[in-house]
Protein backbone atom coordinates (compact mmCIF):
# COMPACT_ATOMS: atom_id res chain seq x y z
CA UNK A 1 0.00 0.00 0.00
CA UNK A 2 1.01 3.58 -0.98
CA UNK A 3 1.30 6.23 0.88
CA UNK A 4 -1.65 8.60 2.17
CA UNK A 5 -2.28 12.62 1.49
CA UNK A 6 -4.15 13.93 4.32
CA UNK A 7 -5.65 17.15 2.18
CA UNK A 8 -6.60 20.65 3.47
CA UNK A 9 -10.27 21.13 1.90
CA UNK A 10 -9.27 24.49 0.77
CA UNK A 11 -6.77 22.87 -1.55
CA UNK A 12 -9.86 21.01 -3.29
CA UNK A 13 -11.36 24.38 -3.23
CA UNK A 14 -8.74 25.91 -5.20
CA UNK A 15 -7.63 22.95 -7.55
CA UNK A 16 -11.56 23.00 -8.46
CA UNK A 17 -11.40 26.64 -9.46
CA UNK A 18 -8.10 26.22 -11.91
CA UNK A 19 -8.84 25.06 -15.39
CA UNK A 20 -6.33 24.81 -18.35
CA UNK A 21 -6.73 26.47 -21.21
CA UNK A 22 -7.87 25.08 -24.68
CA UNK A 23 -4.46 23.33 -25.86
CA UNK A 24 -2.64 23.72 -22.68
CA UNK A 25 -1.64 22.65 -19.00
CA UNK A 26 -1.43 23.98 -15.70
CA UNK A 27 1.16 23.25 -13.33
CA UNK A 28 1.45 24.04 -9.13
CA UNK A 29 3.28 22.92 -6.00
CA UNK A 30 1.31 20.92 -3.49
CA UNK A 31 2.71 21.80 0.11
CA UNK A 32 3.18 20.96 3.42
CA UNK A 33 4.48 18.32 6.21
CA UNK A 34 5.36 14.80 5.67
CA UNK A 35 5.53 12.26 8.71
CA UNK A 36 6.30 8.80 9.02
CA UNK A 37 3.03 7.39 8.93
CA UNK A 38 1.35 9.93 6.46
CA UNK A 39 1.91 13.49 4.68
CA UNK A 40 -0.40 16.94 4.98
CA UNK A 41 -1.10 18.88 2.19
CA UNK A 42 -2.38 22.08 3.45
CA UNK A 43 -1.55 24.56 0.39
CA UNK A 44 -2.00 24.32 -3.74
CA UNK A 45 -0.20 27.02 -5.10
CA UNK A 46 -0.13 27.44 -9.55
CA UNK A 47 2.91 28.07 -11.28
CA UNK A 48 3.36 31.41 -12.44
CA UNK A 49 2.80 32.46 -16.07
CA UNK A 50 6.49 33.83 -17.50
CA UNK A 51 5.85 36.77 -19.11
CA UNK A 52 7.30 36.12 -22.41
CA UNK A 53 4.03 33.06 -22.93
CA UNK A 54 1.38 33.61 -25.13
CA UNK A 55 4.25 35.68 -27.64
CA UNK A 56 5.27 34.74 -30.57
CA UNK A 57 7.55 31.58 -31.05
CA UNK A 58 9.34 29.90 -33.56
CA UNK A 59 9.80 26.76 -32.30
CA UNK A 60 7.44 24.10 -32.73
CA UNK A 61 6.35 21.86 -29.97
CA UNK A 62 4.35 18.47 -30.67
CA UNK A 63 2.74 18.71 -27.47
CA UNK A 64 1.65 21.02 -24.76
CA UNK A 65 3.33 18.96 -21.89
CA UNK A 66 7.02 19.29 -23.97
CA UNK A 67 5.97 23.48 -23.50
CA UNK A 68 6.36 23.27 -19.91
CA UNK A 69 9.35 24.73 -18.97
CA UNK A 70 10.77 22.68 -15.98
CA UNK A 71 13.54 25.09 -15.05
CA UNK A 72 10.83 27.42 -14.71
CA UNK A 73 8.39 25.13 -12.38
CA UNK A 74 11.76 24.46 -10.10
CA UNK A 75 12.57 27.99 -9.62
CA UNK A 76 9.14 28.80 -8.63
CA UNK A 77 9.54 25.96 -6.12
CA UNK A 78 12.71 27.22 -4.65
CA UNK A 79 11.23 30.67 -4.21
CA UNK A 80 7.86 29.60 -2.47
CA UNK A 81 10.53 27.09 -0.10
CA UNK A 82 12.22 30.52 0.56
CA UNK A 83 8.87 31.67 2.11
CA UNK A 84 7.73 28.67 4.05
CA UNK A 85 8.52 28.12 7.86
CA UNK A 86 10.40 25.26 9.67
CA UNK A 87 8.24 21.88 8.96
CA UNK A 88 6.45 22.75 6.03
CA UNK A 89 7.91 22.14 2.37
CA UNK A 90 7.22 21.34 -1.03
CA UNK A 91 5.61 18.22 -0.73
CA UNK A 92 5.13 17.54 -4.70
CA UNK A 93 3.55 18.96 -7.64
CA UNK A 94 0.20 18.93 -9.59
CA UNK A 95 -0.81 19.22 -13.25
CA UNK A 96 -3.97 19.75 -15.40
CA UNK A 97 -4.25 18.61 -18.79
CA UNK A 98 -6.96 17.98 -21.05
CA UNK A 99 -8.24 14.29 -21.81
CA UNK A 100 -5.87 13.80 -24.55
CA UNK A 101 -2.70 14.09 -22.50
CA UNK A 102 -3.37 11.99 -19.98
CA UNK A 103 -1.19 9.22 -20.44
CA UNK A 104 1.45 11.12 -20.82
CA UNK A 105 0.88 12.83 -18.24
CA UNK A 106 3.06 11.28 -15.43
CA UNK A 107 6.21 11.09 -17.58
CA UNK A 108 6.12 14.71 -17.42
CA UNK A 109 5.61 14.71 -13.53
CA UNK A 110 8.01 12.71 -13.08
CA UNK A 111 10.61 14.79 -14.65
CA UNK A 112 9.02 18.13 -13.07
CA UNK A 113 9.34 16.62 -9.60
CA UNK A 114 13.22 15.61 -10.16
CA UNK A 115 13.77 18.71 -11.55
CA UNK A 116 11.97 20.47 -8.36
CA UNK A 117 14.00 18.16 -5.95
CA UNK A 118 17.62 18.85 -7.96
CA UNK A 119 16.70 22.63 -7.50
CA UNK A 120 15.59 22.81 -4.08
CA UNK A 121 18.64 20.98 -2.54
CA UNK A 122 21.24 22.55 -4.40
CA UNK A 123 21.33 25.45 -1.97
CA UNK A 124 20.43 23.67 1.06
CA UNK A 125 22.60 23.64 3.83
CA UNK A 126 21.27 21.10 5.94
CA UNK A 127 21.54 16.73 5.31
CA UNK A 128 18.64 14.51 5.47
CA UNK A 129 18.44 12.02 8.53
CA UNK A 130 17.30 8.57 8.00
CA UNK A 131 13.58 9.92 9.36
CA UNK A 132 13.47 12.21 6.65
CA UNK A 133 10.87 11.02 3.52
CA UNK A 134 12.24 11.31 0.35
CA UNK A 135 8.72 9.85 -2.01
CA UNK A 136 7.14 12.95 -3.65
CA UNK A 137 3.84 13.48 -4.39
CA UNK A 138 2.48 14.10 -7.93
CA UNK A 139 -1.35 14.66 -8.43
CA UNK A 140 -2.85 14.72 -11.98
CA UNK A 141 -6.25 16.23 -12.98
CA UNK A 142 -8.26 15.79 -15.88
CA UNK A 143 -9.57 19.41 -16.90
CA UNK A 144 -12.94 17.54 -18.19
CA UNK A 145 -13.85 15.16 -16.19
CA UNK A 146 -11.55 16.35 -13.18
CA UNK A 147 -10.62 13.10 -12.11
CA UNK A 148 -8.03 13.06 -9.79
CA UNK A 149 -4.69 10.33 -10.12
CA UNK A 150 -2.06 10.32 -7.19
CA UNK A 151 1.26 8.74 -7.07
CA UNK A 152 4.49 9.20 -5.59
CA UNK A 153 8.27 9.04 -6.53
CA UNK A 154 11.11 8.24 -4.52
CA UNK A 155 13.87 11.48 -5.36
CA UNK A 156 16.53 9.43 -4.38
CA UNK A 157 16.23 7.08 -7.11
CA UNK A 158 16.02 8.32 -10.23
CA UNK A 159 15.02 5.06 -11.74
CA UNK A 160 12.23 5.04 -9.63
CA UNK A 161 8.66 4.00 -10.75
CA UNK A 162 5.44 5.99 -9.60
CA UNK A 163 3.88 4.05 -6.69
CA UNK A 164 -0.01 4.92 -6.29
CA UNK A 165 -0.94 7.27 -3.08
CA UNK A 166 -4.52 7.33 -1.56
CA UNK A 167 -5.42 11.17 -1.58
CA UNK A 168 -8.37 12.34 1.36
CA UNK A 169 -9.60 15.33 1.74
CA UNK A 170 -10.46 17.01 5.39
CA UNK A 171 -10.83 20.14 7.00
CA UNK A 172 -8.66 22.01 9.50
CA UNK A 173 -5.98 19.72 9.98
CA UNK A 174 -3.62 22.13 10.41
CA UNK A 175 -5.75 24.56 12.94
CA UNK A 176 -4.39 23.36 16.36
CA UNK A 177 -0.58 22.29 14.76
CA UNK A 178 1.95 23.68 17.79
CA UNK A 179 3.89 26.44 16.60
CA UNK A 180 7.62 26.64 18.25
CA UNK A 181 9.42 30.07 18.03
CA UNK A 182 12.74 30.75 18.72
CA UNK A 183 15.04 34.31 18.63
CA UNK A 184 19.04 33.92 17.64
CA UNK A 185 22.19 35.27 17.68
CA UNK A 186 24.73 35.05 14.63
CA UNK A 187 28.08 36.61 14.79
CA UNK A 188 29.58 34.79 11.66
CA UNK A 189 32.88 35.92 10.49
CA UNK A 190 33.87 34.01 7.32
CA UNK A 191 37.16 34.70 5.45
CA UNK A 192 37.02 34.86 1.65
CA UNK A 193 39.11 35.01 -1.33
CA UNK A 194 39.39 36.99 -3.87
CA UNK A 195 38.77 34.88 -6.70
CA UNK A 196 35.81 32.46 -4.85
CA UNK A 197 34.35 34.93 -2.33
CA UNK A 198 30.51 33.35 -2.70
CA UNK A 199 31.95 29.92 -2.52
CA UNK A 200 33.75 30.65 0.23
CA UNK A 201 30.55 32.33 1.75
CA UNK A 202 28.97 28.91 1.30
CA UNK A 203 31.47 27.17 2.71
CA UNK A 204 31.27 29.43 5.92
CA UNK A 205 27.39 29.35 6.26
CA UNK A 206 27.96 25.46 5.89
CA UNK A 207 30.55 24.83 9.09
CA UNK A 208 28.25 26.90 10.62
CA UNK A 209 25.24 25.06 9.72
CA UNK A 210 26.75 21.83 11.30
CA UNK A 211 27.03 23.50 14.66
CA UNK A 212 23.22 24.35 14.66
CA UNK A 213 22.89 20.83 13.54
CA UNK A 214 24.91 19.50 16.18
CA UNK A 215 23.27 21.92 18.96
CA UNK A 216 21.06 20.41 22.11
CA UNK A 217 17.50 22.00 21.40
CA UNK A 218 15.22 22.58 24.03
CA UNK A 219 11.60 22.98 23.59
CA UNK A 220 10.18 24.74 26.90
CA UNK A 221 13.04 23.80 29.16
CA UNK A 222 12.81 20.16 27.68
CA UNK A 223 15.67 18.39 25.78
CA UNK A 224 14.52 17.56 22.88
CA UNK A 225 17.13 14.76 22.29
CA UNK A 226 14.50 11.60 23.01
CA UNK A 227 11.97 9.79 21.08
CA UNK A 228 9.21 10.91 23.35
CA UNK A 229 6.02 12.42 22.38
CA UNK A 230 6.01 16.62 21.56
CA UNK A 231 2.20 17.17 22.49
CA UNK A 232 0.78 14.61 25.66
CA UNK A 233 -2.89 13.97 27.26
CA UNK A 234 -5.29 15.85 26.19
CA UNK A 235 -3.03 18.44 24.11
CA UNK A 236 -3.20 15.85 21.58
CA UNK A 237 -6.76 16.46 20.52
CA UNK A 238 -6.30 17.95 17.12
CA UNK A 239 -9.86 19.59 16.61
CA UNK A 240 -10.90 20.81 20.16
CA UNK A 241 -7.43 22.33 21.71
CA UNK A 242 -6.35 25.41 20.70
CA UNK A 243 -2.59 26.26 18.90
CA UNK A 244 0.38 26.11 21.22
CA UNK A 245 3.57 28.09 20.93
CA UNK A 246 6.54 26.64 22.26
CA UNK A 247 9.63 28.55 23.38
CA UNK A 248 12.78 27.27 21.95
CA UNK A 249 16.29 27.56 22.94
CA UNK A 250 19.53 25.45 21.10
CA UNK A 251 22.77 25.29 22.88
CA UNK A 252 25.78 24.91 20.62
CA UNK A 253 29.39 23.87 21.86
CA UNK A 254 31.64 26.58 21.85
CA UNK A 255 34.79 24.47 21.20
CA UNK A 256 34.97 21.33 18.98
CA UNK A 257 38.12 19.15 19.61
CA UNK A 258 37.52 17.54 16.17
CA UNK A 259 37.53 20.95 14.78
CA UNK A 260 40.47 22.22 16.81
CA UNK A 261 42.65 18.94 15.60
CA UNK A 262 41.66 19.81 12.08
CA UNK A 263 41.98 23.45 11.62
CA UNK A 264 44.12 24.88 9.10
CA UNK A 265 46.05 28.24 7.96
CA UNK A 266 44.48 29.46 4.78
CA UNK A 267 45.03 32.58 2.73
CA UNK A 268 42.40 35.00 2.67
CA UNK A 269 42.18 38.67 1.17
CA UNK A 270 39.64 39.59 2.94
CA UNK A 271 36.42 39.01 5.52
CA UNK A 272 32.25 38.86 5.43
CA UNK A 273 30.78 38.70 8.76
CA UNK A 274 26.91 38.04 9.34
CA UNK A 275 25.66 39.68 12.67
CA UNK A 276 22.46 40.03 13.53
CA UNK A 277 19.37 38.67 15.53
CA UNK A 278 16.61 36.63 13.43
CA UNK A 279 13.11 35.28 14.00
CA UNK A 280 12.34 31.42 13.36
CA UNK A 281 9.32 29.67 13.04
CA UNK A 282 8.20 25.81 12.71
CA UNK A 283 5.47 23.62 12.86
CA UNK A 284 4.84 20.52 13.90
CA UNK A 285 1.31 18.08 13.21
CA UNK A 286 0.10 16.22 15.91
CA UNK A 287 0.25 12.83 14.28
CA UNK A 288 1.55 11.91 17.22
CA UNK A 289 4.39 14.21 16.59
CA UNK A 290 8.01 13.24 18.39
CA UNK A 291 10.37 16.01 19.96
CA UNK A 292 13.59 15.63 18.30
CA UNK A 293 11.56 15.99 15.25
CA UNK A 294 9.95 19.53 16.28
CA UNK A 295 13.89 20.11 17.37
CA UNK A 296 15.27 19.35 13.85
CA UNK A 297 12.13 21.67 12.16
CA UNK A 298 13.45 24.40 14.21
CA UNK A 299 17.25 23.98 13.70
CA UNK A 300 16.42 23.77 10.04
CA UNK A 301 14.88 26.63 10.31
CA UNK A 302 17.42 28.72 12.04
CA UNK A 303 19.68 27.39 9.07
CA UNK A 304 17.67 28.11 5.95
CA UNK A 305 16.66 31.62 6.80
CA UNK A 306 20.27 32.89 7.61
CA UNK A 307 21.42 30.83 4.27
CA UNK A 308 18.18 32.31 2.48
CA UNK A 309 18.93 36.38 3.44
CA UNK A 310 22.71 35.95 2.45
CA UNK A 311 21.89 34.46 -1.04
CA UNK A 312 19.52 36.96 -1.69
CA UNK A 313 21.60 39.78 -0.51
CA UNK A 314 24.19 38.47 -2.96
CA UNK A 315 21.70 37.99 -5.96
CA UNK A 316 20.81 41.59 -5.29
CA UNK A 317 24.35 42.77 -5.51
CA UNK A 318 24.96 41.05 -8.38
CA UNK A 319 21.60 41.92 -10.30
CA UNK A 320 22.74 45.82 -9.77
CA UNK A 321 26.45 45.18 -10.22
CA UNK A 322 27.69 45.50 -6.89
CA UNK A 323 30.02 44.08 -4.47
CA UNK A 324 30.09 43.73 -0.41
CA UNK A 325 33.56 45.52 -0.48
CA UNK A 326 34.39 46.95 2.91
CA UNK A 327 31.03 47.83 3.41
CA UNK A 328 27.76 47.15 5.60
CA UNK A 329 24.64 45.69 3.59
CA UNK A 330 21.35 45.17 6.03
CA UNK A 331 20.24 42.05 5.24
CA UNK A 332 16.34 41.72 4.60
CA UNK A 333 14.32 41.21 7.67
CA UNK A 334 11.74 38.20 7.69
CA UNK A 335 7.86 39.08 7.66
CA UNK A 336 4.74 36.81 8.59
CA UNK A 337 1.41 36.87 7.34
CA UNK A 338 -1.16 34.18 7.86
CA UNK A 339 -1.93 31.52 5.43
CA UNK A 340 -6.32 31.38 4.86
CA UNK A 341 -7.83 28.73 6.21
CA UNK A 342 -5.27 27.24 8.57
CA UNK A 343 -3.40 28.00 11.71
CA UNK A 344 0.21 28.76 9.91
CA UNK A 345 2.12 31.17 8.36
CA UNK A 346 4.44 32.22 5.65
CA UNK A 347 7.37 34.26 5.48
CA UNK A 348 8.40 36.48 3.21
CA UNK A 349 11.68 38.83 3.12
CA UNK A 350 11.39 42.70 3.36
CA UNK A 351 14.60 45.22 2.05
CA UNK A 352 15.08 48.26 3.91
CA UNK A 353 13.87 50.03 0.61
CA UNK A 354 10.58 47.65 0.53
CA UNK A 355 7.04 48.07 2.17
CA UNK A 356 4.50 45.72 3.36
CA UNK A 357 2.75 46.84 -0.25
CA UNK A 358 5.81 44.62 -2.21
CA UNK A 359 5.21 41.81 0.30
CA UNK A 360 1.56 41.67 -0.30
CA UNK A 361 2.08 42.18 -4.37
CA UNK A 362 4.78 38.44 -4.13
CA UNK A 363 2.72 36.81 -1.83
CA UNK A 364 0.20 37.04 -4.73
CA UNK A 365 2.57 35.79 -7.38
CA UNK A 366 4.66 33.15 -5.92
CA UNK A 367 1.33 32.07 -3.63
CA UNK A 368 -1.68 33.02 -5.72
CA UNK A 369 -3.52 34.93 -3.03
CA UNK A 370 -4.21 38.07 -2.04
CA UNK A 371 -3.03 39.35 1.56
CA UNK A 372 -3.74 42.65 2.74
CA UNK A 373 -1.01 44.42 4.15
CA UNK A 374 -2.44 45.17 7.38
CA UNK A 375 -2.07 41.71 7.66
CA UNK A 376 1.34 40.80 7.08
CA UNK A 377 3.41 41.05 10.76
CA UNK A 378 6.48 43.50 10.21
CA UNK A 379 6.93 43.52 13.97
CA UNK A 380 8.90 40.30 14.84
CA UNK A 381 12.29 41.77 14.01
CA UNK A 382 11.51 45.43 13.60
CA UNK A 383 12.95 48.02 14.26
CA UNK A 384 15.93 47.05 16.14
CA UNK A 385 16.39 43.41 13.83
CA UNK A 386 16.31 45.74 10.43
CA UNK A 387 19.84 47.08 11.77
CA UNK A 388 21.13 44.43 13.64
CA UNK A 389 20.99 41.89 10.67
CA UNK A 390 23.73 42.86 8.66
CA UNK A 391 26.07 41.26 6.19
CA UNK A 392 30.09 43.40 6.49
CA UNK A 393 32.95 43.27 4.37
CA UNK A 394 36.35 43.66 5.02
CA UNK A 395 39.25 43.80 2.43
CA UNK A 396 41.41 42.19 4.62
CA UNK A 397 43.76 44.95 5.60
CA UNK A 398 43.36 44.49 9.59
CA UNK A 399 45.75 41.20 10.08
CA UNK A 400 43.18 39.62 11.85
CA UNK A 401 40.19 40.04 10.05
CA UNK A 402 40.66 36.81 8.54
CA UNK A 403 40.40 34.81 11.95
CA UNK A 404 37.41 32.64 12.14
CA UNK A 405 36.25 34.19 15.09
CA UNK A 406 33.53 31.86 17.26
CA UNK A 407 29.37 32.72 16.96
CA UNK A 408 29.49 34.36 20.51
CA UNK A 409 29.85 37.63 21.02
CA UNK A 410 33.71 38.76 22.04
CA UNK A 411 31.81 41.46 24.02
CA UNK A 412 30.25 38.62 26.59
CA UNK A 413 31.94 38.14 30.27
CA UNK A 414 35.19 36.23 30.31
CA UNK A 415 32.81 33.87 32.46
CA UNK A 416 30.82 32.85 29.78
CA UNK A 417 33.33 32.61 27.35
CA UNK A 418 35.03 29.60 29.00
CA UNK A 419 31.54 27.77 29.50
CA UNK A 420 31.05 24.46 27.68
CA UNK A 421 27.69 25.90 25.54
CA UNK A 422 26.52 29.09 24.92
CA UNK A 423 23.00 30.31 23.76
CA UNK A 424 22.63 30.65 19.85
CA UNK A 425 18.85 30.44 19.59
CA UNK A 426 17.01 32.35 23.19
CA UNK A 427 12.67 32.35 23.47
CA UNK A 428 10.94 35.14 21.98
CA UNK A 429 10.69 36.67 25.77
CA UNK A 430 14.49 37.29 25.86
CA UNK A 431 14.79 38.85 22.22
CA UNK A 432 14.86 42.19 23.53
CA UNK A 433 17.80 41.86 25.55
CA UNK A 434 19.99 39.56 22.79
CA UNK A 435 18.53 42.87 20.62
CA UNK A 436 20.38 45.15 22.59
CA UNK A 437 23.65 43.71 22.42
CA UNK A 438 23.51 42.69 18.91
CA UNK A 439 23.13 46.37 17.60
CA UNK A 440 25.71 47.58 19.69
CA UNK A 441 27.92 45.01 17.48
CA UNK A 442 27.27 46.24 14.15
CA UNK A 443 30.17 47.62 12.92
CA UNK A 444 33.23 45.43 11.90
CA UNK A 445 36.88 46.61 13.34
CA UNK A 446 35.14 49.16 15.74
Amino acid sequence: MGRGYTVEESVEKYLASLSAAAGSCETGLLIGQSSAQKDFVVLAVKTPHRESEGGSDSRRVSSPLDDIDADWVAEHARQVSRMLPGGVNVLGLFLITPPELSKEAQNTLKRLIFAVDKCISKSRLWDLSEDDVTDRVTLHICSKTRKAICKTYDVKDPKCSAKPADWKYLSGISSSWPVLTCSVKVDLQIPVTESSSEKCIKDGLRRWAKQIEGGLCLINGRPASDDSELLSGSKKSTKTSQQQTLQAQILVSEEDPVQRCSAVVQASSGSVRVRGTIHCRAYSHTNKPRIRHAAQAIKRDVVNTVSDRVEMLLEDLQMNEEGPASEQQDLPQRVFAPLPGSGLTVCDYMFPDETATDVAERLKEMLDWESAEEDIDTSVEAPACRSASVLEADDGRDDGAAQDVPTESNTEPVKQQKASHYYAGVAVAAAVALLATATSLLYLNE
